[in-house]
């Protein structure tokens, strides 16, 4: 079928889907600003394709091939939205979601959107702590922030996470460059200030009461003591909140984070994502009833 772009609350926005019509779906989401295309990603969605499934690949907004959003509460709310959007508009019937990282935590507010379309969710690297949720401010807007006031609205499009998406997806490029840096900012500094968790919760965007709309099975894969963005703490705690979820130690050693993360910027790897595929066991045999 190939990628294929459809407009869900007045974004356009990219996905493919992989595996027979009809078949039981898994939406799959990914971390950072990181797209569909990402090495791990897809190769983990043939392999659950492999297995039965009808996999939903899909760019949230100010990723890949999906348009440029600078509106909403926040990014991770906005993206939540979406994604349920998506499967409801795609008419993919009940959904399993499976996502690591960022995508663990739009997972999760998509399905307290509209938990009626998610039939189970698997999360992984769930993205915690004072200093995982400090560093994404800094990564997600800080950064940006600094660079537009070096170099006026230029400077967004150098800045890691942001540079990739502008230079692959010339329209989001063109509106972003039409952007006010000082109000774009101000933007920004909203966002930012949605990465504190609510009291009583560890995942920015989630109210403990959100946690109690959960009635599909969940299975987390616990974090590693060495993984400083998604701390074992956050993981477990996400668990204790949802009294009929499944907590279990990952297919990888404590180090997967700093390990993939080591290989990515000495350039053995093509992505964090590489070993992904190893959970489509897993989450086949958790989604198989």
């Amino acid at each position: 079928m190939g990628v294929e772009k459809i407009n869900i609350n007045g974004l356009n926005i990219a996905y493919e889907l992989l595996g027979d019509k009809g078949a039981p779906a898994v939406a799959l989401t990914p971390g950072g600003r990181f797209p569909m295309t990402t090495a791990g990603l897809k190769e983990l969605g043939q392999e659950l394709a492999k297995g039965g499934k009808r996999v939903l690949l899909w760019d949230r907004p100010n990723c890949g091939q999906s348009d440029l959003n600078l509106e909403g509460d926040s990014e991770s709310g906005v993206n939540g939205r979406t994604l349920a959007g998506l499967i409801d508009a795609l008419d993919l019937g009940p959904t399993a979601l499976a996502a690591g990282s960022a995508g663990a935590r739009v997972s999760m507010i998509a399905a307290a959107a509209r938990p009626d379309l998610i039939s189970h969710m698997v999360l992984w690297w769930i993205s915690g702590g004072p200093i995982g949720l400090m560093g994404l401010v800094g990564h997600y807007y800080g950064e940006a922030a600094n660079a537009m006031m070096g170099e006026g609205i230029e400077g967004i499009t150098k800045v890691y996470g942001w540079s990739d998406f502008l230079a692959n997806n010339p329209k989001a490029r063109e509106e972003m460059l039409k952007q006010d840096p000082f109000e774009l900012i101000e933007k920004f500094q909203k966002w930012a200030a949605g990465f504190i968790a609510p009291e009583g919760s560890p995942v920015p965007g989630m109210k403990p009461e959100d946690f109690q709309k959960f009635k599909m099975p969940i299975l987390i894969f616990r974090s590693g003591k060495s993984d400083v963005p998604h701390t074992r703490r956050t993981s477990e705690w996400v668990s204790e909140l949802i009294p009929q979820s499944k907590i279990i130690d990952p297919p990888w050693g404590d180090r997967e984070w700093v390990e993939r993360g080591q290989d990515v910027r000495s350039g053995k790897e093509k992505g964090l994502f590489v070993r992904w595929p190893l959970l489509a066991p897993y989450i086949l045999d958790f989604t198989k009833s």
